[in-house]
């Protein structure tokens, strides 16, 4: 059989770059035209790198005074019909929860992407995912929810930021790209996507585009002060929340088919889980691992798959225990053990200590 060499152009072209900035390029080619942020590491590569080619893409970008002022200028965007998003690090979310609710209150799509910090507090710069329940439980005031993205690779980072848009306008409804230390600063090879035609503002049925031509005035608000009126908006949002976690759940598997534990993990320690299944199943325990990439809506069919043959669970994350909250959610009615193995405060586990923890679990399963 002859094989023809593939021409230049026809390769694939990959370019060398962290996570920060493969998560904006990514947001561009998915039609962000509008960036609006606030210095804090580790994402600082982020907006640095945004400063310069949001302009020659012909967006706009501004360094805010605050968080508070990056967020606001994002709802205002947002609300005219652009594609527009902000990131941070753990402390600098914190300062932008009263704007992401008004967001969520206003049914307006963003992009918000947090490269997460150890904590609590000021805590410090290193590798952490302590920021778990803020993503997926809202975070500020109300009743509400985010679409949650995980990625674990930097060439993910750049492709659920490209489609982040698309998701967010689709639903009405903000999205976290949810990244940490290791995955914002870290290089690897990436292909970038086709860059998005989407205008750099929309006319959406509910975008603030002006009246002129006479059509019926559009309002966009989080302020309900009739009586019943925020109950009835409520009742609506979670109606449309329910319809999102029946169709939105996304998600990773490896080795789950014949698995006797099965390891959950996301971001950073996904990368870590993964190699840890390969070191146990080559001393002879069926390991396998399930990775959400949606934290929210979350996963469970996975979960509770593996429980109907009765797998037993182990979460990995960087956080004293938050993602296996969401698994025990998920297993409520299926119940099996799920033990945590954890690192909090900067600290990273190693694949030997996680494929260690999950040979002990299963030697333990076999005593009975």
């Amino acid at each position: 059989m002859t094989v023809q060499t593939p021409t230049h152009a026809q390769r694939e072209q990959k370019v060398l770059i962290t996570g920060n900035v493969a998560a904006g390029e990514g947001a561009i080619r998915g039609g962000c035209r509008f960036y609006f942020g606030y210095p804090i590491t580790p994402q600082n590569d982020l907006p640095e790198y945004m400063s310069w080619r949001v302009p020659e893409v012909g967006g706009t970008f501004i360094q805010a005074e605050s968080e508070l002022a990056a967020i606001s200028l994002v709802h205002g965007a947002a609300a005219a019909g652009a594609r527009a998003m902000t990131s941070s690090s753990s402390p600098g979310i914190s300062l932008k929860q009263e704007g992401i609710s008004y967001l969520a209150g206003s049914e307006l799509p963003a992009l918000i992407v947090n490269v997460q910090r150890g904590g609590p507090g000021l805590g410090d710069v290193r590798c952490a995912q302590g920021d778990y329940f803020q993503a997926t439980r809202g975070g500020g005031h109300g009743d509400y929810r985010l679409i949650v993205l995980a990625p674990h690779t930097v060439q993910e980072m750049c492709d659920l930021a490209s489609g982040a848009f698309d998701l967010a306008e689709a639903w009405r409804c903000p999205v976290m790209l949810l990244s940490d230390q290791q995955l914002g600063q870290m290089m690897e090879p990436v292909v970038l996507p086709p860059m998005s035609d989407v205008p750099a503002v929309r006319d959406h049925e509910w975008a603030l585009t002006g009246a002129a031509g006479g059509r019926e005035k559009r309002i966009v608000k989080s302020f309900y002060w009739r009586p019943g009126e925020l109950e009835a908006f409520n009742r609506r949002l979670r109606a449309k929340y329910e319809r999102m976690e029946t169709e939105l759940p996304r998600w990773e598997e490896e080795a789950t088919e014949d698995a006797e534990i099965v390891l959950v993990a996301y971001g950073t320690s996904a990368r870590i889980a993964r190699d840890a299944v390969r070191a146990a199943r080559a001393d002879g325990t069926r390991a396998g691992l399930v990775r959400p990439i949606t934290l929210w809506p979350f996963p469970a069919e996975p979960l509770r798959t593996a429980a109907a043959r009765g797998t037993r669970f182990l979460v990995v994350e960087m956080s004293w225990g938050q993602l296996i909250e969401d698994v025990k959610l998920a297993l409520y009615d299926a119940p099996r053990p799920v033990d945590l193995h954890w690192r909090a405060g900067g600290g990273v586990p190693t694949v030997a200590e996680v494929a260690a923890h999950a040979r002990e679990l299963m030697d333990e399963t076999r005593r009975g």
